[in-house]
């Protein structure tokens, strides 16, 4: 989806966001739709708050690093945009895929941190037999694999070393 860059994506994008706030009683503020710029143009790299807001800034110098973290809260209680958590104990942020039934799953490199996707959804079968075996109705699940990437394998001698070191 090369048009992302190129604005076309984008634009449409900030508009159905712009509609979903608006649905919510919120506007999309200067700063909000910067927020949300950053978010589409960098969808792809999973960005942490932090991440955002130094992007951010160079579009907008004036935002504040409360700011962005009130608007990544705000996007995040509306379901616009969900909250990641690999273990390391950074929040990333990604759009709630659209028309998507559940969340897609990732891939965690524990040597440099990249996070690749799995669109497909490979939890429907165990979905079905968690609500039967244990009379529970799931809403949505979320999956995270923790390993070594296809850029780092065999760069890493003992990965299951590297991950309790990532983990403590």
């Amino acid at each position: 989806m090369k048009e992302r860059q190129g604005g076309i994506c984008v634009e449409k994008r900030v508009n159905q966001i712009k509609q979903q706030l608006s649905a919510q009683n919120y506007k999309l503020t200067p700063q909000r739709e910067a927020t949300v710029r950053v978010l589409l143009e960098n969808e792809e790299d999973h960005l942490s708050a932090e991440d955002v807001y130094l992007l951010v800034k160079e579009k907008a110098p004036e935002i504040g690093l409360a700011t962005v973290y009130r608007t990544l809260e705000l996007l995040s209680d509306l379901q616009i945009i969900h909250k990641l958590n690999f273990g390391d104990g950074v929040t990333r942020y990604e759009f709630r895929a659209e028309g998507a039934e559940h969340h897609h799953h990732h891939l965690y490199c524990l040597n440099c941190g990249s996070v690749d996707e799995i669109m497909e959804d490979l939890l429907g079968p165990i979905e079905k037999q968690v609500e039967s075996e244990y009379n529970f109705q799931i809403v949505d699940h979320r999956l995270t694999f923790h390993g070594i990437c296809k850029r780092c394998r065999g760069k890493v001698e003992d990965p299951k070393k590297l991950y309790s070191i990532k983990l403590s």
